[in-house]
């Protein structure tokens, strides 16, 4: 059974940095994507950036130059570095992989809240 574990969510002042870990556990392959996705107070999931194992990254539009995603591929873990947060990045942020024909997974999610 493959499993996410996320952390390093919390509080931070709007032009503050947060760091985000997922760590996946449990799959005999190596990822082909991982990164984030953020459910907004919207309710709306909207990926956040995803990296491959070679590296390749995409970022959505709204936090690029401000977000930078990487990955150890051997242990299956990615992380995300937040930096000039703005208030419009809070939300619950969910770490998701994809092991090909070991299945697509999903974190329990951690809450991104950036405020004064």
């Amino acid at each position: 059974q493959v499993q996410l574990v996320e952390s390093g969510g919390g509080l931070a002042q709007p032009g503050g940095s947060l760091r985000l870990s997922c760590a996946a556990s449990g799959s005999n392959y190596a990822f082909r994507t991982m990164g984030w996705y953020r459910q907004t107070p919207a309710n709306l999931r909207e990926l956040v950036a995803l990296i491959t194992p070679g590296g390749s990254a995409n970022y959505a539009d709204s936090v690029k130059d401000r977000f930078a995603i990487s990955a150890h591929n051997t242990e299956n873990t990615v992380w995300l570095q937040m930096n000039a947060l703005k208030p419009e990045d809070t939300a619950v942020y969910y770490c998701s992989a994809d092991f090909g024909s070991d299945g697509y997974y999903w974190g329990q999610g951690t809450q991104v809240t950036v405020s004064s």
